[in-house]
């Protein structure tokens, strides 16, 4: 991976859970004034730094280099959600999903209204 590519990687995992800077710097535990030297910059971090990162993401540093997998976009909560999906059987599956369908044409129509 390209410098920018790393760069580039860091910025999209932050897009992904809506983090700003200063939520990757506190989570991270890496000075603000450090990561956006590092991100304006289009400078690589140190390994040191890059697990940091990795452990605010809360993923592994292998996810961060996997970028055709797209668990380390997900937060804590999709991930929560993804395994009891796994538990449901298919009948349940299915029921769960009429009923994503009908909340979001229901958040949908609720937004019409407002809007």
């Amino acid at each position: 991976m390209q410098d920018w590519e790393v760069i580039g990687r860091i910025q999209s995992l932050c897009a992904a859970r809506n983090w700003t800077l200063y939520r990757l710097a506190k989570e991270s535990g890496i000075t603000y004034s450090t990561l956006c030297t590092m991100l304006h910059k289009a400078t690589a971090p140190s390994i040191p730094t890059l697990i940091k990162l990795c452990r605010g993401f809360g993923i592994s540093l292998s996810e961060f280099f996997d970028t055709d997998n797209d668990w380390a976009t997900l937060t804590q909560g999709d991930k929560q959600h993804l395994l009891q999906w796994r538990k449901l059987n298919k009948s349940n599956q299915k029921t769960a999903e009429r009923y994503l369908q009908f909340l979001l044409s229901q958040q949908a129509g609720t937004e019409q209204e407002k809007g």
